[in-house]
C-alpha cells in the first residue's frame, strides 16, 4: 500500500478525498517535523516514531574495495507498539 492507496482507503471511511488527502498529510507532516526536532510521538497501540543517531563508522566500496569514511548522522527510527506486533504475528488485536 502506498499513500495514495492509504488515501483511498481513508476516504471511504470519511466519504470526502480531498479531507482524507488533507487528513493523511497532516499527520505525516506532523509526525516528520516532531521526530526531526528531536522529539518522539509515540501513538499508544501502534509505536513510536524517534530520531536515533548513527555513529561514524568505515565502509568498503563494494566495486574497488576502498575504504571510505561515514560521517555520523541522525536517522529516524521506529518500534512497533504490543499490539501492531499481536496484529502483525497472529491477525487479532
Amino acid at each position: 500500500m502506498n499513500k495514495r492507496d492509504l488515501i483511498d482507503a481513508i476516504s471511504g471511511r470519511l466519504g470526502d478525498k480531498k479531507t482524507a488527502t488533507e487528513a493523511v498529510n497532516a499527520v505525516l507532516e506532523t509526525i516528520q517535523q516532531t521526530v526531526a526536532k528531536g522529539d518522539k510521538v509515540a501513538i499508544t497501540g501502534f509505536g513510536v516514531f524517534e530520531k536515533a543517531q548513527r555513529a561514524a563508522r568505515t565502509a568498503r566500496n563494494p566495486s574497488t574495495g576502498a575504504t571510505i569514511h561515514v560521517p555520523a548522522s541522525y536517522v529516524p527510527k521506529f518500534r512497533p507498539g504490543a499490539d501492531f506486533k499481536a496484529l502483525v504475528n497472529n491477525g487479532k488485536k
